[in-house]
């Protein structure tokens, strides 16, 4: 279910959103529902941004690697007693942004799953070239 909303824009700012959107290829209305969208999960997970990239748009901690590689690396550590301290031990990330990507993960677990997949399933297919 949905739920319409007025907005009042100053003309400029509407403007600059139209020629973004119409950039990306998108309506005036999907790019202000991705910004709302994207804009209330910095709110909730300040340390994560959100990229665009070939297999489109994705959370990332700022400053750091996508959250898929954070949680897929956490996964590939198996049966560790601490493995977000032994993916901070290597120091490509700090705990805090393990800590942050973990709890996306949390809040958006199939997303993220999703991210997992796709990169393994692609991974398997170049390895069979």
């Amino acid at each position: 279910m949905s739920v319409n909303v007025s907005v009042r824009l100053d003309d400029r700012l509407a403007e600059r959103l139209r020629l973004r959107a119409r950039a990306a290829g998108e309506s005036l209305s999907d790019r202000l529902r991705r910004y709302a969208e994207e804009g209330a999960r910095r709110d909730e997970h300040p340390m994560i941004t959100f990229r665009d990239g070939p297999t489109g748009r994705r959370a990332g901690l700022i400053a750091g690697p996508d959250v898929w590689e954070v949680a897929m690396w956490i996964d590939d550590l198996g049966p560790v007693h601490d493995p977000a301290a032994e993916l901070a031990s290597d120091g490509i990330v700090t705990r805090p942004q393990i800590d942050a990507a973990l709890a996306y993960r949390t809040a958006y677990p199939d997303e993220i799953q999703a991210r997992i997949d796709l990169h393994r399933s692609e991974t398997t297919a170049a390895e069979a070239r």
